[in-house]
Protein backbone atom coordinates (compact mmCIF):
# COMPACT_ATOMS: atom_id res chain seq x y z
CA UNK A 1 0.00 0.00 0.00
CA UNK A 2 1.47 3.23 -0.94
CA UNK A 3 2.04 5.80 2.03
CA UNK A 4 -0.31 9.23 2.05
CA UNK A 5 2.31 12.85 1.87
CA UNK A 6 0.72 14.64 4.65
CA UNK A 7 3.47 17.62 4.03
CA UNK A 8 2.62 20.52 6.08
CA UNK A 9 4.30 24.33 5.02
CA UNK A 10 4.73 26.66 7.17
CA UNK A 11 5.39 30.41 6.63
CA UNK A 12 9.04 31.58 7.47
CA UNK A 13 10.40 34.95 8.06
CA UNK A 14 12.70 35.08 5.44
CA UNK A 15 9.47 34.54 2.49
CA UNK A 16 7.24 36.64 3.60
CA UNK A 17 6.31 39.38 1.11
CA UNK A 18 4.29 42.58 2.22
CA UNK A 19 1.58 43.68 -0.77
CA UNK A 20 -0.50 47.35 -0.47
CA UNK A 21 -3.91 47.83 -0.72
CA UNK A 22 -5.86 50.96 -0.45
CA UNK A 23 -9.26 50.82 0.34
CA UNK A 24 -12.16 54.13 -0.05
CA UNK A 25 -14.01 54.70 3.22
CA UNK A 26 -16.37 57.14 1.69
CA UNK A 27 -19.62 56.29 2.39
CA UNK A 28 -19.31 52.78 4.25
CA UNK A 29 -19.69 51.76 7.76
CA UNK A 30 -17.14 52.39 10.62
CA UNK A 31 -17.25 48.97 11.24
CA UNK A 32 -17.37 47.17 8.15
CA UNK A 33 -14.31 49.38 7.00
CA UNK A 34 -12.40 48.49 10.30
CA UNK A 35 -13.18 44.68 9.82
CA UNK A 36 -12.27 44.71 6.42
CA UNK A 37 -8.70 46.73 7.41
CA UNK A 38 -8.34 44.53 10.18
CA UNK A 39 -8.70 41.19 8.14
CA UNK A 40 -5.70 42.55 5.80
CA UNK A 41 -3.24 43.50 7.92
CA UNK A 42 -3.61 40.55 10.35
CA UNK A 43 -2.71 38.25 6.77
CA UNK A 44 -5.69 36.17 7.34
CA UNK A 45 -6.63 36.54 3.89
CA UNK A 46 -3.85 34.68 2.96
CA UNK A 47 -3.62 30.78 2.59
CA UNK A 48 -0.22 30.24 4.88
CA UNK A 49 -1.70 32.65 7.14
CA UNK A 50 -0.16 31.68 10.66
CA UNK A 51 -0.92 33.09 13.91
CA UNK A 52 2.44 34.11 15.65
CA UNK A 53 3.62 35.49 12.20
CA UNK A 54 2.99 39.23 10.49
CA UNK A 55 1.92 38.20 7.21
CA UNK A 56 -0.64 41.14 7.08
CA UNK A 57 -0.19 43.52 3.88
CA UNK A 58 -0.17 47.26 4.29
CA UNK A 59 -3.61 48.98 4.28
CA UNK A 60 -3.92 52.17 3.12
CA UNK A 61 -7.17 53.66 3.91
CA UNK A 62 -8.42 57.27 2.15
CA UNK A 63 -11.50 59.60 2.91
CA UNK A 64 -11.73 58.34 6.65
CA UNK A 65 -13.64 61.47 6.58
CA UNK A 66 -16.84 60.45 4.62
CA UNK A 67 -17.23 57.03 6.83
CA UNK A 68 -20.60 56.94 8.56
CA UNK A 69 -21.95 54.84 11.33
CA UNK A 70 -25.42 53.20 11.92
CA UNK A 71 -27.95 54.31 14.82
CA UNK A 72 -27.66 56.38 17.35
CA UNK A 73 -23.61 56.66 17.31
CA UNK A 74 -23.30 60.20 15.72
CA UNK A 75 -24.37 61.38 18.89
CA UNK A 76 -24.22 58.98 21.75
CA UNK A 77 -20.81 57.68 21.08
CA UNK A 78 -18.29 59.27 22.90
CA UNK A 79 -14.05 58.33 23.13
CA UNK A 80 -13.03 58.19 26.78
CA UNK A 81 -9.16 58.85 27.76
CA UNK A 82 -8.31 58.70 31.32
CA UNK A 83 -4.96 60.16 32.48
CA UNK A 84 -4.57 58.18 35.72
CA UNK A 85 -5.00 61.09 38.01
CA UNK A 86 -7.57 61.11 39.85
CA UNK A 87 -10.83 62.86 38.07
CA UNK A 88 -9.17 63.18 35.25
CA UNK A 89 -10.99 61.87 32.92
CA UNK A 90 -12.41 63.18 29.17
CA UNK A 91 -14.84 62.56 26.85
CA UNK A 92 -14.73 63.70 23.12
CA UNK A 93 -17.87 63.06 21.26
CA UNK A 94 -18.18 61.02 18.06
CA UNK A 95 -19.13 63.97 15.87
CA UNK A 96 -16.58 66.25 17.14
CA UNK A 97 -13.80 63.77 16.88
CA UNK A 98 -14.77 62.97 13.31
CA UNK A 99 -14.41 66.28 12.53
CA UNK A 100 -11.47 67.57 13.90
CA UNK A 101 -9.71 63.75 13.39
CA UNK A 102 -11.53 61.83 11.47
CA UNK A 103 -7.62 59.44 10.81
CA UNK A 104 -8.17 58.45 14.61
CA UNK A 105 -11.83 57.09 14.45
CA UNK A 106 -10.83 55.00 12.06
CA UNK A 107 -7.47 53.84 13.88
CA UNK A 108 -8.88 53.53 17.12
CA UNK A 109 -11.81 50.86 15.56
CA UNK A 110 -8.66 49.14 13.96
CA UNK A 111 -6.76 48.95 17.12
CA UNK A 112 -9.92 47.51 18.96
CA UNK A 113 -9.56 44.45 16.34
CA UNK A 114 -5.98 43.46 16.94
CA UNK A 115 -4.12 42.15 19.69
CA UNK A 116 -2.06 43.86 22.11
CA UNK A 117 1.03 42.27 22.00
CA UNK A 118 4.00 43.03 19.76
CA UNK A 119 3.09 41.38 17.15
CA UNK A 120 -0.27 43.42 17.07
CA UNK A 121 2.26 46.87 17.64
CA UNK A 122 4.25 45.68 14.00
CA UNK A 123 0.38 44.87 12.10
CA UNK A 124 -0.65 48.32 13.35
CA UNK A 125 2.64 50.43 12.05
CA UNK A 126 1.50 49.05 8.70
CA UNK A 127 -1.87 51.36 8.80
CA UNK A 128 -1.96 54.27 6.87
CA UNK A 129 -5.16 56.56 7.28
CA UNK A 130 -5.67 59.53 5.42
CA UNK A 131 -8.73 62.05 5.80
CA UNK A 132 -9.09 63.25 2.15
CA UNK A 133 -8.28 61.03 -0.80
CA UNK A 134 -5.02 61.42 -1.96
CA UNK A 135 -2.40 59.55 0.00
CA UNK A 136 1.34 59.50 -0.81
CA UNK A 137 2.05 55.49 -1.31
CA UNK A 138 1.64 55.76 -5.22
CA UNK A 139 5.39 54.66 -5.74
CA UNK A 140 3.96 51.28 -4.24
CA UNK A 141 1.33 50.64 -6.67
CA UNK A 142 -1.30 49.55 -4.15
CA UNK A 143 -3.92 47.60 -5.47
CA UNK A 144 -7.73 48.77 -4.59
CA UNK A 145 -9.98 46.78 -2.55
CA UNK A 146 -13.22 46.05 -2.90
CA UNK A 147 -16.54 44.85 -0.29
Amino acid sequence: MKELSTKTTHASGKAIKHDWFVLDASGRILGDVATKAAHILRGKHKANFSPHLDLGDYVVIVNAEKVKVSGKKLTDKIYWSHSGFVGNIKGVPFQEMLAKQPERVLELAIKGMIKNHVLGRAQLKKLKVYAGGEHPHAAHKPQPLSF
